[in-house]
Formats: C-alpha cells, sequence, structure tokens
C-alpha cells in the first residue's frame, strides 16, 4: 500500500483548532499518517488537553508574535505577519524534514485564514486542501461577495427591510451576513476579507475544480455544497469527537471530557436535574457582552424558574481585580436557581439527559455539536459567521429560535424569557423533533459508509 502522509496546519484560535484535530483523527483512523503543526500558544492549549494517539505527530510550533496568546488589543497586523513568515518557513522544514526520514508529506491540508500555505505546497511539489471549518453557505456567500455582489451587499447591509436572495440560499437580509464584510481594523482596512479573498485567488489558481473540505455534511447542506460549481466542496463533518457520534472510538471525547467526571460542581448538578429540563448558556470563547446585556440575560434566566447552567468566564486579563461593580446585582438569586461556572466540557454537557435547550452565539462548532447532540435551540448571534448560522438554524434546519435585539442593540430579559419558553414549551415540540431528525443524519454521515465517512476516504484515495 502506498504510504500516505498528511501535513495539517491551523490557525491558532479555539474554534480552528478543534475542528482540524478531529480531521487528524479520522484520517489516521483510516490508516493515514499525519503531522499536526500551529503556533506555540495554540500548541501548548493542545499539550494541555489532549493525549497521544499512534500516527499523529505534532510538530515543534511556530512563533505568531504572540508566544503567550494575543491579547486583545495586540496588533493584529504584526500577527498574520508573523504567522505568515514563520509558519511558511516552518511548513517547507518539515516537508524537507519527511522527504529526507523517507516519509514523503503526500497532502498539505490548510486552515482558510492561512491561504499562503497553499503557495508552499505548490513550491514543495505537494498537493494542498483547504479545510473550510464554517458552513457551506458561508463560503456562498463570500464567493458571492467577491463575484458581482460587493456593491449591492455593501450598500443595504445596513436597511433592516432589504433582503437577498442567492442561489442555493435561504433569503438573506443584512443581518444574516457574514460579519467579517463590513468591519474594519483600526487602520481602515479589513484582514479578514482580504485574506478570504487571497484563499479565492490561491484556489482559482490551483487545479481546476479544487476540492474544499467542509466542516458540514450532506443532509445538512445539500444544496449549498453545489452552489459554486468552480469548486468541489466536499462534506466530511461533523468534525466532533467519535465518542459523541459514531462511538468508534469511545476514548475520542472533547477537550477535558475528562474533566467532566471530575467537576463535581456541575456534572453532579446536571445529574440531579430532570430529563429535558435544564437551560444551557455558553456564547463560546472570543466574544464578551457589556454588563447591560449580562444583566438582561441573568433577568430572563431567573423569569423562567426553570433550572441553568451559564458559562461566565473569567477575566484573565485582570483576575484579581475583578471589581464590586462588575459583578452581575442578581448574583445571589442565580446561584440559587442555577450554576454559574467559568468553563464546562460542551458536548458532555449538550449529550446529558438533563439538557433542554442551548442559548447559543451560534459559532459553528457549537452550532454542529447541537446538531449532533439533538439539542433545540435559542439563537443569540453576535459577529463573524454567526448571523448566517441563526437564520440557517431557523429558517432552513428549523431546530431553534432566534433573539430579537431592542433598538439599542440589547435583547432585553422579556425577549430572552420568551425564547427560551418557546423552545422548552409545547411550543417547541417540532424544533425538538428536528433536532432529533438532525441529531440521526449527522450519526448517520460518519458512521462506516456513511456519506462524510466515504467521502473522507474517497479523498485520501485519489491522492
Amino acid at each position: 500500500m502506498v504510504h500516505r502522509h498528511f501535513l495539517l496546519v491551523t490557525f491558532p484560535a479555539q474554534g480552528h483548532i478543534n475542528p482540524c484535530l478531529q480531521l487528524a483523527k479520522r484520517l489516521v483512523r483510516i490508516g493515514v499518517h499525519v503531522t499536526f503543526v500551529t503556533s506555540v500558544s495554540a500548541q501548548r492549549s493542545i499539550s494541555r488537553n489532549t493525549g497521544t494517539l499512534d500516527g499523529l505527530k505534532f510538530a515543534d510550533a511556530f512563533s505568531d508574535g504572540y508566544d503567550e496568546g494575543l491579547k486583545f488589543g495586540g496588533d493584529i497586523s504584526h500577527f498574520f505577519s508573523e504567522i505568515r513568515s514563520n509558519g511558511s518557513q516552518r511548513l517547507k522544514e518539515i516537508i524537507a524534514a519527511s522527504c529526507e526520514e523517507g516519509c514523503p508529506v503526500t497532502c498539505l491540508v490548510y486552515n482558510p485564514m492561512l491561504p499562503w500555505a497553499a503557495k508552499v505546497a505548490r513550491e514543495c511539489h505537494v498537493r494542498s486542501s483547504v479545510l473550510w471549518i464554517q458552513p457551506a453557505a458561508v463560503l456562498d456567500i463570500m464567493y458571492y461577495y467577491f463575484n458581482g455582489f460587493e456593491d449591492v451587499m455593501l450598500k443595504n447591509y445596513n436597511d433592516p427591510s432589504w433582503s437577498i436572495k442567492l442561489p442555493g440560499l435561504p433569503l438573506l437580509s443584512g443581518r444574516d451576513l457574514p460579519f467579517a464584510m463590513f468591519t474594519s481594523t483600526s487602520n481602515g482596512t479589513n484582514s479578514i476579507l482580504s485574506i478570504i479573498k487571497e484563499l479565492f485567488h490561491t484556489l482559482d489558481d490551483s487545479e481546476s475544480n479544487p476540492k474544499i473540505l467542509v466542516n458540514t455534511f450532506e443532509a445538512l447542506e445539500l444544496e449549498a455544497l453545489k452552489v459554486v460549481k468552480k469548486y468541489n466542496l466536499t462534506a466530511i463533518g461533523p468534525l466532533i469527537p467519535s465518542a459523541f457520534l459514531d462511538g468508534r472510538d469511545p476514548l475520542d471525547t472533547s477537550f477535558g471530557g475528562d474533566l467532566f467526571q471530575k467537576t463535581k460542581d456541575y456534572a453532579g448538578w446536571l445529574n440531579s436535574k430532570p430529563e429535558s429540563s435544564v437551560i444551557y448558556v455558553s456564547f463560546g470563547t472570543m466574544f464578551s457582552f457589556p454588563k447591560s446585556q449580562m444583566e438582561e440575560i441573568a433577568r430572563g434566566l431567573l423569569e423562567t424558574r426553570r433550572p441553568f447552567l451559564w458559562v461566565i468566564r473569567e477575566n484573565k486579563e485582570n483576575k484579581d481585580e475583578e471589581k464590586e461593580e462588575d459583578r452581575l446585582c442578581c448574583m445571589e438569586e442565580l446561584e440559587q436557581q442555577g450554576n454559574i461556572v467559568p468553563w464546562c466540557s460542551q458536548l458532555d454537557v449538550l449529550s446529558h439527559p438533563s439538557l433542554g435547550c442551548f442559548v447559543t452565539h451560534c459559532g459553528w462548532n457549537s452550532t454542529l455539536e447541537s446538531l449532533a447532540s439533538g439539542v433545540p435551540v435559542v439563537a443569540f448571534p453576535n459577529w463573524s459567521d454567526q448571523g448566517t448560522n441563526a437564520t440557517m438554524i431557523v429558517d432552513v434546519w428549523k431546530i431553534g429560535i432566534r433573539v430579537q435585539k431592542h433598538q439599542e442593540g440589547i435583547v432585553e430579559s422579556d425577549e430572552v424569557k420568551s425564547c427560551i419558553e418557546k423552545v422548552m414549551g409545547e411550543t417547541g415540540e417540532e424544533m425538538r423533533r428536528n433536532a432529533k431528525k438532525w441529531k440521526d443524519l449527522a450519526r448517520e454521515a460518519v458512521k462506516e459508509g456513511g456519506s462524510s465517512d466515504k467521502n473522507l476516504k474517497i479523498f485520501v484515495d485519489e491522492l
């Protein structure tokens, strides 16, 4: 059998690392040797949270200029420049060393935020493919933006009465479009959008009909996967741990999954609650709400009179200087009715029988995890792809409801309570049925012989 060796490089953010690591594990299970590389700060996170696996090697990391982690307010331009220069050099070294060791790299799989990796692959005469870590629908919207729709989107996205129908996608308003299109950095440039534009140029300069690996599954986005004819969008997801999907590897759990059994403050608490009774609230690792919004969420949760598990991250920057005025005014009541934690193993929580609904920012990993766990959603999108994901959740997959913001951009407590009640109550019965349907389809896709399982094996065999 021809020896196959994949080199995987990922962007140093948790939402990017997780699906890439899961792809690495899937590849190892089908007999591929995998080398995984990322930045120093991201590598430390991985080392703390994952064990060893035969066939998976972690290469020496490269510096992104912020080895202790990029803080808010850091120089984004410097960050991306260091990733590009140091990452390019590191990839060339790994590819060269692999050749010398008699185990040449067959394929380089790179993150969408690292389009320069494809150039490195070409220079080293190695095949490459991008791992798209957002839904196919977002890739389609980005493609349309750069191919004929930029002016109309930029002109109208702020108009609440405006909407646009793009082929293969649901009706979209301005708030449903990926946030990166309309945000700029302090110097007036949009670094994210310029990187995505570079990615499309890179794909167009590669072989005809380049294959893009997408963290989704065919039943979920059948139309969206076919929209852009010049690319071969190949669904290989959901890229979440095997223990929560096909069960082929029960030891393959989420980051920190082993801590779940040891964390009695919420694991035991969940065990004590009735089936489908608990509201789980988490807004990801990248975004923090102002205190005014947190107070509204808190009041809304209290008014439901239902138990809840709420993840409120500690302020790592000023952990020892947390001021009394930053503390939620109704904290004592919150702690009596629910459980507030700084961290939890999300997949363990979502798969717990006591879970009734998920109040989420609609990041793509969280969205896939809720779909794969069969948990209905209260969609609370903020930025990036989250508005698009929320629209798909509500209008296409029909597993949830989206909160409506007040004129000042705040979601008020009455709205929080109302949305939760609609999902948890009798009116949410169809959402719960649909959530169960998508859970079954997600598991069907990744099991032996399922669509995502076959797609990944075909991709490897074609190399």
